[in-house]
């Protein structure tokens, strides 16, 4: 019994120790700061005047322990995330054009591969051309006959089929029509693509 008492009462000691040596170590630190018209201040505690600002706290001997940075204001957390954003993005920009590049050296050894390649599509693409345009040419062909079949029933009602092909066809025509301009137009994105990876490579390999 006596003991837990002793025990007791050397905790209850020690607490009221480490309770009144408390002030004292905050004390040994003090507090530097500069506020907005370039005054020094050495406190404590952190004065109003510097309130927003950088603050510095020093040992009793002076010495630098932690700089504590001014809470940014929406202005400045609002650039910092929009420069974060930016970095990323340029991050990821910068590794797209490493797979890319990777990409066009894997697929072609020469400059020869790549003209190789531009005929190869040019020839599809041209195919795909003339194809369009001999079912155009039908289409018409088959409009200038129904267009003939039609004069026979200028002074009667023309059957109800003739008319639906007839309007068929000519929505065919004009389907046709701009699936052959969007072809001939892809010649000139063919065109580009293998300039821009005949440009591509040349820079990447004139280092070799």
């Amino acid at each position: 019994m006596g003991s837990l008492i002793m025990r007791s009462r050397t905790m209850l000691f020690l607490c009221s120790t480490v309770l009144a040596l408390a002030p004292a170590a905050a004390q040994e630190r003090m507090y530097k700061c500069v506020d907005a018209r370039g005054k020094v201040y050495y406190t404590q505690v952190p004065p109003p005047e510097c309130l927003g600002r950088d603050t510095q706290e020093l040992n009793k001997s002076g010495t630098l322990i932690r700089k504590n940075p001014a809470a940014l204001s929406p202005a400045q957390v609002q650039a910092r995330d929009a420069e974060r954003k930016k970095k990323i993005e340029d991050e990821e920009r910068a590794k797209e054009e490493r797979r890319k590049n990777l990409a066009l050296l894997n697929t072609y050894s020469s400059e020869k591969d790549i003209e190789d390649a531009r005929t190869r599509a040019l020839k599809e693409a041209q195919g795909a051309i003339a194809d369009t345009e001999r079912f155009i040419a039908g289409a018409k062909k088959r409009g200038q006959e129904l267009e003939a079949e039609k004069e026979f029933y200028v002074k009667k009602p023309m059957p109800f089929k003739l008319k639906q092909e007839i309007t068929n066809n000519e929505i065919e025509i004009r389907n046709q029509t701009s699936l052959l301009d969007a072809k001939k137009k892809e010649i000139s994105k063919i065109n580009a693509k293998y300039d821009e990876d005949k440009r591509r490579y040349v820079e990447l390999t004139s280092g070799k």
